[in-house]
């Protein structure tokens, strides 16, 4: 419960200021994220059973989170996006884990999927800060010119 009075807060205070003043991968990823998390939440099995077994249909928004992430990281023109969809990859994996080794300790399943959402926002909030920033640079040499 802390977990998402910390996360939801941040996770909108962030996506927020990326569709305001972000650029096309801002926005997208920022959408990717909102959407990404409603769908989460409707998916999540219920918390008596929470991370006992694989979650499928976290799993499944998993993997199209990642593969909106990958799409914006093969056609942007920065790199912080590529670390973007690594860190989605890592969460993704955490899927894999669980299959693979039945006896992973729920706790550690659901800490290994929701720990990179963090990065993921903070990379996403630089990322808008440095080009809103660079944006604002390039007008005032077009108004000087």
């Amino acid at each position: 419960m802390l977990g998402a009075l910390i996360f939801l807060p941040l996770l909108f205070a962030i996506c927020l200021y990326a569709l305001w003043r972000g650029g096309s991968d801002e926005r997208v990823v920022a959408l990717t994220c909102l959407f990404g998390t409603a769908a989460t939440l409707a998916t999540i099995s219920p918390l008596a059973t929470r991370y006992t077994g694989i979650e499928g249909g976290i799993a499944i928004v998993d993997v199209l989170v990642l593969g909106g992430f990958v799409a914006v990281a093969v056609r942007s023109q920065r790199f912080w996006p590529l670390w973007v969809a690594g860190f989605q990859l890592t969460t993704t994996f955490g899927h894999a884990f669980r299959l693979l080794s039945g006896d992973l300790v729920p706790r550690a399943y659901g800490a290994a999927l929701q720990f990179w959402s963090y990065p993921i926002l903070l990379i996403l909030a630089i990322g808008t800060w440095r080009t809103h920033r660079r944006s604002r640079a390039y007008a005032r040499s077009e108004r000087a010119a």
